[in-house]
């Protein structure tokens, strides 16, 4: 049996919009608890002739940011400002009582200057280090659309399509080739049909399946929760197992889709594309191991506790101690004992995954996907990085389970089962609530106006070379608008006034920039809005080759129209493949 771990990278733009305490701080605090790390840990494997063939994305927004010049000099900023913390504590402690945590300041002080190292030994260079373990066959890098868009609830195809076109271009122009894969943000998934989520939503017709626009963007697979499957129950926030109403839909093979398991990848075609994507279903059973903070690994009272922090510093010397404690009664953090308890959880891990194995033969030739954020390891599950580590060492002398990426899986077995998905996400409920809910509703109108006002003027301003400049940092700004983040972070309710602000300042960055362009293109000055573009350009300066993307898009618009009567106002009935995918080689 196939195993597939795969790892999900994102982050919002933060760059540019402050630091303390959701600005730049948050990346580079990713950077130092995770990616590095997680560089270390691979590389450690890597040396050891240990094969570690995780499947991990990066979306696009995430790549721009960590291959920036500023977000390098932001974290050699932060290195310092830590490492500066490791050199004041110890007398603080001392004079609170506290001496007996000083040596775990000593340990800080060790990993931070060893992870600068790192830093350091890579040019900077995180999107680098990852593309260098992609090219000598460790690891398998995969894309997603371009800022972590909700793509179901995005009311013009030609914005959908503009995210997973600018997901493709900067990929490869990060990581020197297209990707196979597909992370569709939030495992958000709808079949075709109706779009009408809510009453005052654009009338559209029917739309295309989520599968469509992979197709015709060129990926080949992407991942998909148990339930959309029904294949199991959804796993909500930190890995609880919630209610699955979708089991109670009625349909004409609903008693054949309830025994649809998740050990396997299936086909998922539509009869208005020739082209065909893989999905790829993710293990309860697996998965509830790694990302439950209740009953699974992370919860041990061994590891370092997430939430009590020493300030000044943001140093964490303490454990979890257990799950009931209160964070004044945790008990000194002691790395050794932890890092045994790695490996027991990872020797643990492949044993259930051997059981998995061999208690149906019909998962000799099947696949257990283990899908998580990478920020679980090493950011929220400080030893989870080591934990990766030992995981595929404890799978080395396992017969029955054989560690792939995605990619290899496919290329070994032939996927011939059709599968029809069921709408749905990984967010809380299996369903779309977290990013469309009575805190939420507000946002979308805004969204769908600002869409309608960006495919009609693009139309005309791609035609005007003058207009070019602004257009490409107009579709920068609707971009950004569109990121998922904004509403989740509302739903959550932990900083909604930072999502607010961030929706409101993309959205109204749109709305200046849209105005200017209109009537630049109504007098053929463009002047004005050029120089509103440089200037939100200063602090929104990602996607370089973005004005590509919007070309290529309004394009197949422009043949959609040709080929389709009722299609010339940019809304279609089909997504268009623009450039042969090859689909399946299976």
């Amino acid at each position: 049996m196939d195993f597939v771990l795969t790892l999900h990278s994102h982050l919002p733009y933060v760059l540019n919009h402050g630091r303390w305490p959701h600005g730049t701080d948050w990346i580079t605090e990713a950077a130092i608890d995770t990616y590095l790390p997680l560089i270390d840990a691979l590389r450690g494997l890597d040396a050891e002739g240990v094969k570690a063939p995780v499947t991990i994305g990066f979306t696009p927004v995430l790549a721009n940011q960590l291959a920036s010049e500023t977000f390098r000099r932001e974290l050699e900023l932060y290195f310092e400002q830590r490492l500066t913390h490791c050199d004041e504590a110890p007398a603080s402690l001392a004079e609170t009582g506290d001496a007996h945590l000083i040596p775990l300041v000593d340990y800080w002080r060790e990993r931070l200057t060893r992870l600068r190292a790192l830093f350091r030994s890579i040019d900077g260079d995180i999107v680098a280090a990852f593309r260098d373990l992609e090219d000598r066959g460790r690891l398998e890098v995969i894309g997603s659309a371009a800022t972590h868009a909700f793509l179901p609830l995005l009311s013009r195809d030609e914005s959908i399509e503009l995210q997973l076109d600018v997901g493709q271009r900067e990929h490869r122009r990060l990581f020197g080739r297209l990707p196979r894969g597909c992370w569709v943000p939030e495992c958000a998934y709808r079949p075709r049909g109706p779009w009408k989520p809510l009453p005052n939503a654009p009338d559209t017709g029917e739309r295309p399946g989520i599968e469509e626009y992979l197709a015709a963007a060129g990926f080949h697979f992407f991942f998909a929760d148990a339930h959309m499957a029904r294949a199991g129950s959804p796993l909500g926030l930190y890995g609880q197992v919630v209610a699955n109403e979708l089991e109670h839909v009625a349909s004409p093979d609903a008693q054949w889709e309830a025994t649809r398991t998740p050990y396997r990848a299936y086909r998922v075609t539509s009869a208005y594309t020739a082209e065909t994507v893989a999905a790829f279903i993710r293990d309860p059973e697996s998965s509830a191991q790694v990302w439950s903070r209740h009953q699974g690994y992370p919860g041990d009272g061994r590891y370092l506790e997430f939430h009590k922090i020493r300030w000044p510093g943001g140093l964490k010397l303490w454990r979890v101690t257990g799950n009931d404690v209160d964070l004044g009664l945790k008990e000194p953090y002691d790395p050794a004992t932890a890092s045994a308890m790695t490996a027991a959880h990872a020797a643990h891990f492949a044993s259930l995954l051997a059981t998995i194995a061999t208690t149906n033969p019909a998962h000799r030739r099947g696949v257990v996907v283990a899908p998580f954020d990478t920020e679980l390891f090493g950011h929220w599950w400080y030893e989870g990085p080591q934990f990766l580590g030992n995981m595929y060492r404890a799978l080395r002398p396992q017969p029955h389970v054989r560690p792939v990426t995605a990619s290899d899986h496919l290329a070994t077995y032939r996927v011939r089962n059709v599968l029809r998905l069921s709408a749905g996400s990984w967010g809380a409920n299996g369903d779309y609530t977290m990013w469309l809910n009575p805190g939420t509703a507000w946002m979308w109108p805004r969204i769908w106006k600002l869409e309608d006002r960006f495919w009609t003027m693009a139309r005309e301003a791609i035609e005007l070379p003058t207009a070019h400049e602004a257009l490409a940092q107009a579709a920068r700004e609707l971009l950004l608008l569109q990121s998922s983040d904004w509403q989740f972070i509302i739903s959550t309710g932990a900083v909604a006034d930072y999502g607010i602000r961030r929706f409101n300042g993309h959205a109204d960055a749109c709305d200046r920039l849209f105005g200017a362009i209109e009537a630049g293109l109504a007098t053929g000055d463009l002047t004005s809005a050029t120089n509103l573009s440089r200037e939100l350009n200063v602090q929104d300066d990602l996607f370089p080759n973005v004005l590509e993307s919007v070309g290529a898009v309004l394009k197949s618009v422009r043949a959609a129209g040709d080929e389709l009567p009722g299609v010339g106002d940019g809304r279609r009935a089909t997504a268009r493949t623009r450039e042969p995918s090859g689909g399946l080689s299976q």
